[in-house]
């Protein structure tokens, strides 16, 4: 090994290069006031993280958990009905009572998410990279079209992927996909190795509450099994 020197001089104070370069990473979510939040209106949720292997075999199973659990201590007022897991991030689609109910939930699940993930891997630490990420989807467009992006962004990451179904996603037993008329993946015949994510016809995401979450995106049409982002 060889040490490292370095040159001081001067005595702090602006120097020629110094700092963060443009685009060097990702800005971070602006500490702004949350808008005012309508009930009737699914938000789409987003949440990064520090952690680097959130899509795996090893990882998922707590995440997947965790959805369970903070969907079943706050369903009144905060659901989580689709969610999907790429490598460093979470997508989720919400529904929320107001703006305190949408601000409590996201703060529940990533403060959880973080708990479970640290004790998971024996760290300590940071684990939500930034402030959670929320709009408002206030028409049954940006309702399908936020729902094709949540359920397809693995293609969005990987243009290359042959997978037709996420199962590192709530898409496993999303009855909404055109092809399948109906029937979840995880329900249909030849869902094979599906099957192997937990029991069968078991979903730790709630039902639709809203119109345009539950009903109203139908109206554009049903999504295609390879349907993903522009």
């Amino acid at each position: 090994m060889r040490q490292i020197e370095f040159s001081l001089s001067g005595h702090g104070g602006r120097r020629q290069g110094a700092g963060r370069k443009p685009g060097a990473s990702r800005g971070n979510v602006p500490h702004r006031a949350r808008p005012i939040h309508s009930a009737r209106n699914p938000v789409i949720l987003t949440l990064r993280s520090t952690l680097r292997a959130l899509r795996s075999s090893f990882v998922f199973p707590t995440i997947r958990r965790v959805v369970a659990d903070v969907n079943r201590r706050r369903r009144d007022g905060f659901r989580i009905v689709h969610f999907s897991v790429q490598r460093d991030h979470l997508h989720l689609l919400i529904e929320a009572a107001d703006r305190r109910a949408l601000s409590a939930g996201a703060r529940s699940l990533a403060i959880t998410l973080a708990l479970r993930l640290n004790r998971l891997v024996q760290r300590r630490g940071r684990v939500i990279a930034d402030r959670w990420h929320a709009r408002a989807l206030t028409s049954p467009r940006a309702v399908r079209h936020a729902m094709v992006y949540v359920i397809g962004n693995f293609r969005k990451h990987d243009r290359d992927a042959s997978a037709v179904i996420d199962v590192f996603s709530s898409a496993p037993f999303f009855t909404g996909f055109r092809e399948l008329e109906g029937v979840s993946p995880v329900d249909h015949p030849r869902a094979g190795r599906l099957r192997a994510l937990g029991p069968p016809h078991r979903s730790v995401v709630e039902p639709a509450r809203t119109w345009r979450l539950g009903v109203g995106w139908q109206k554009l049409g049903l999504i295609g099994l390879r349907e993903g982002p522009a």
